[in-house]
């Protein structure tokens, strides 16, 4: 039984950009995460350790986005990816839409973002650190 699991826009505060200021004062982040598994164990035995556990998932991407620092988007998206899929061997599939509102653009734009997703097919197997 396959199913998607979404975390439907975190918000964080990060120091993640190529300029200066950014990595300064920071800014908001938000993003949706879309975590693709077989639930079908977890649903028919109602037991957590057989499905993920979204509140650790959560909690592993504040992390990322708080206390590390990537000048790009791209890099603060893998990174997020590899480790949400090294960290978590049911997800076949981790989606990522990542944006970032206070962009150093002259103009006015809502926010900038980034779509992306790494499956395990795409990952060689790495052993959790």
């Amino acid at each position: 039984m396959l199913a998607r699991i979404e975390l439907k826009n975190m918000v964080f505060y990060g120091y993640h950009g190529a300029l200066p200021e950014e990595a300064t004062l920071g800014q908001r982040f938000s993003m949706d995460l879309v975590l693709t598994l077989d639930i079908g164990e977890a649903a028919a035995t109602d037991d957590l350790t057989k499905t993920v556990d979204y509140g650790a998932v959560y909690g592993l991407v504040r992390g990322i986005v708080e206390r590390e620092r990537s000048h790009l988007l791209e890099r603060l998206a893998l990174h997020i990816l590899e480790r949400v899929l090294d960290e978590h061997p049911r997800l076949t599939e981790a989606r990522l839409f990542l944006r970032k509102p206070s962009v150093p653009i002259a103009g006015n734009l809502d926010h900038v973002a980034l779509e992306t997703a790494l499956t395990r097919a795409d990952r060689p197997h790495r052993p959790r650190e």
